[in-house]
């Protein structure tokens, strides 16, 4: 089943006295491109939570953001006493130095930088329901991703079944063509000459039905069209063969205009195309 590369997905989750978000953002790109965007307290997860991601999305441009925040209902402060200490030695040198107090309160001790002390956090802990809390995020987006691929799936196998119409008039017409052309060759040999060489016809023939022989092209065609059925059915990601096979069958299509000789096939031919290239813009989205 094939999944589409755009997704959004977020969740939350209290770990160790903290609020803990994610969000997760996924956009179409050639390769798995992984951005995580970690605030310093959390830097320790970031290459298991790189890893978990990247071990559940083959494909698709990831942008990855965790915010935490503290509970406040359940908040305390840890004061470094060294630090008050000195603090207030300094400001009682200072007082000394210009001849007056200096006024302030305990919250202005407290707003100086490094009176206030993080707690120290459980690194493990806090990893592993990180991870958790990621990979919920991660089973949403890929949830929205298969719905999604389901309508391009959709889109896909219609297309695909217009071009085996396509593929099948083709066929039916080439020998009108043959046909046509045989007229065409003996009303001008006619014209020439009067009593018209009938080998030197046939060779005529010969030469141009076979510059204007589209079985092989008809049969990749058909190949083609018959792998991208295969593979839009398949449970693995398949956005990158599928890019390929888009550019065989524009290969063959353009073959096929070109040696048609035939406003018909000619076409047919075009609408190939344009179905082709319908089907190469959802490829693009495919992971």
């Amino acid at each position: 089943m094939i999944r589409s590369m755009t997704a959004f997905a977020a969740g939350e989750a209290e770990i160790e006295g903290l609020n803990i978000g994610c969000e997760l953002r996924s956009v179409n790109h050639r390769y798995l491109d992984v951005t995580l965007k970690l605030p310093e307290r959390l830097r320790f997860a970031e290459a298991d939570v790189r890893g978990l991601i990247a071990a559940k999305i083959s494909r698709g441009r990831i942008e990855c953001a965790i915010n935490i925040k503290k509970h406040i209902s359940n908040q305390s402060f840890t004061i470094n006493e060294e630090a008050v200490t000195a603090l207030l030695n300094a400001t009682r040198h200072i007082e000394q130095e210009m001849g007056a107090a200096l006024s302030f309160s305990a919250l202005d001790v407290l707003a100086f930088p490094g009176i206030q002390q993080e707690p120290e956090l459980n690194k493990a802990k806090i990893t592993q329901e990180t991870l958790a809390l990621v990979a919920d995020a991660v089973a949403q987006l890929s949830e929205t991703r298969a719905r999604e691929g389901k309508q391009i799936n959709a889109f896909i196998a219609e297309r695909c079944h217009k071009m085996h119409g396509l593929i099948a008039a083709a066929q039916q017409r080439m020998p009108e063509v043959l046909a046509n052309l045989r007229s065409k060759l003996t009303a001008r040999i006619m014209e020439i000459a009067a009593q018209p060489d009938q080998d030197r016809l046939e060779q005529e023939l010969v030469y141009h039905a076979q510059k204007l022989d589209i079985a092989e092209e008809l049969d990749r065609l058909t190949t083609h069209v018959n792998e991208v059925s295969r593979l839009i059915g398949l449970p693995e990601p398949v956005g990158r063969q599928l890019d390929f096979l888009m550019q065989e069958l524009n290969r063959e299509a353009n073959t096929l205009g070109s040696k048609a000789g035939d406003k018909d096939m000619t076409q047919i031919s075009i609408e190939l195309k344009v179905l082709i290239e319908q089907i190469r813009e959802q490829v693009q989205n495919i992971e």
